[in-house]
């Protein structure tokens, strides 16, 4: 006989969309902006199949940079800086400003690879 567990939705929290806000960090949004952009990278090396050293070249940084991207240490790294690697990957960057739907609350951060 199984059993079946009553879940108390009282205990349930629900986030934010941003883990960096629900942890109380300070620049969430940066933080987001940066572990998304780094997040593309990796996926940009891994389906390529470069090594570090080889993403290293290409992005024309050290393979400890390399590393620390993909490990998500990015404390170091400014936004700017890490779309600039996306550029020398042969990656364009387009950024697009419209507004919200809703009328009120600010607005988010978005990061999309296409292609």
């Amino acid at each position: 006989m199984e059993q079946s567990k009553q879940v108390n939705e009282d205990a349930v929290t629900y986030g934010s969309g941003n883990v960096f806000a629900d942890l109380g960090l300070p620049n969430p949004e940066e933080r987001l902006i940066k572990s998304k952009i780094a997040c593309t990278i990796q996926e940009i090396i891994v389906e390529r199949g470069l090594s570090q050293k080889d993403a290293a070249a290409l992005m024309g940084i050290d393979q400890p940079r390399v590393s620390k991207i993909i490990r998500g240490r990015l404390a170091e790294f400014s936004t700017e800086w890490l779309l600039a690697r996306l550029l020398k990957m042969g990656f364009n960057v387009d950024i697009v400003i419209h507004r919200r739907a809703a009328a009120s609350g600010r607005g988010e951060i978005s990061v999309a690879q296409v292609g």
